[in-house]
């Protein structure tokens, strides 16, 4: 093998290295080796995904109520009592849960 050969060669595996170092693969398998790690990540990672959900569909609840008493507000016959009915419903139910 020529010198110039070998050097274009080993230039290469030198880039190689050192994208293999910037990728931090060493540290994902690291990581991924730890099982109590692994697990203690999505359980973190799920606590917050379920905190979301419901914080999110609290807050859409929330409007929906709000959009659903000002359409009561109109008048609206039929529309009216049906919404009407529904949040007497809700109410009722955040009554008897202590809520």
């Amino acid at each position: 093998m020529s010198k110039k050969r070998f050097n274009k060669l080993a230039d290469k595996i030198d880039r190689l290295v050192k994208d293999l170092e910037k990728s931090r693969i060493r540290e994902y398998v690291c990581y991924l080796e730890n099982p109590k790690r692994v697990f203690f990540s999505n359980f973190l990672a799920g606590l917050a995904r379920g905190f979301g959900a419901s914080v999110g569909f609290t807050l859409l609840a929330a409007l929906l109520l709000y959009v659903l008493q000002k359409i009561v507000r109109w008048n609206l016959p039929i529309i009216g009592d049906f919404i009407n009915e529904i949040a007497r419903i809700v109410e009722n139910n955040l009554r008897n849960r202590g809520g």
